[in-house]
């Protein structure tokens, strides 16, 4: 069992976040847990990456002096499994928006969507979704992208190291992808749709890797909470 020392000494806590949580929000159940255990006014904790609140999985959460491995950690080569629905766009390449447009499918085959993995090997140029977390005149794209605005993004390298469609059952494909830093699987879904002359958004996603930390070997905000001894209320 962890002791107080050990938390504000530093302590690396994999967590598997659930649906529909925060990044923010894990951080924040973790922080309330350790904080009431051990009586403490404050402690340093963070996420070394975040997961959108419609994906699950991996989560790397520092506490007390290893917040600062946190830049480290975010660096790693990152693995992903998930579900693309082909046939259909959305604003926010996922469902966190409704559909805006529809495609179709009738074309496509289990061969074309193996070949169209091919198109993304290797270091590419990708361009972020317009609404995800990243800055632009001091806004969040999210936000303008909210608001209406039309804004332009630049694209930026990034590197896929594997893509491997793991099963075929039109209009969903299941993926498993190995990427670097700063990817957005968000986007390569709607890459991969325009590549096989449709469109495509990302319904289902989970983080299983960071660089040597397995999800297989975290517990969700809740039983972290029990394990510690603490009751269940955020």
């Amino acid at each position: 069992m962890n002791t107080k020392e050990d938390f504000l000494n530093g302590q690396i806590l994999l967590i598997d976040k659930p649906l529909e949580w925060t990044s923010f929000q894990a951080v924040n159940a973790l922080k309330w847990a350790i904080r009431k255990k051990f009586g403490l006014k404050k402690i340093k904790i963070g996420h070394a990456g975040t997961l959108d609140p419609l994906a699950t999985g991996l989560l790397i959460i520092c506490t007390g002096k290893f917040t600062k491995k946190i830049p480290e950690l975010q660096g790693q080569v990152k693995e992903y499994t998930g579900t693309f629905t082909l046939g259909a766009t959305t604003p926010s390449y996922d469902l966190e928006t409704e559909v805006n447009q529809t495609f179709p499918t009738g074309h496509i085959t289990d061969a074309s969507i193996k070949e169209a993995t091919k198109k993304f090997l290797g270091e590419i140029e990708q361009v972020p979704p317009i609404f995800s977390a990243l800055k632009k005149d001091g806004k969040r794209l999210y936000e303008l992208a909210r608001e209406g605005k039309k804004v332009e993004i630049k694209s930026r390298k990034i590197e896929i190291l594997e893509f491997k469609i793991t099963r075929i059952t039109l209009p969903e494909v299941d993926f498993k992808v190995v990427c670097s830093k700063g990817t957005y699987i968000r986007s390569l879904a709607h890459d991969f749709g325009e590549a096989l002359g449709s469109g495509a958004y990302l319904s289902e996603l989970r983080r299983t890797k960071i660089g040597d930390f397995n999800v297989n070997n975290a517990t969700t905000p809740l039983v972290f909470k029990e394990n510690l001894g603490v009751g269940t209320s955020t």
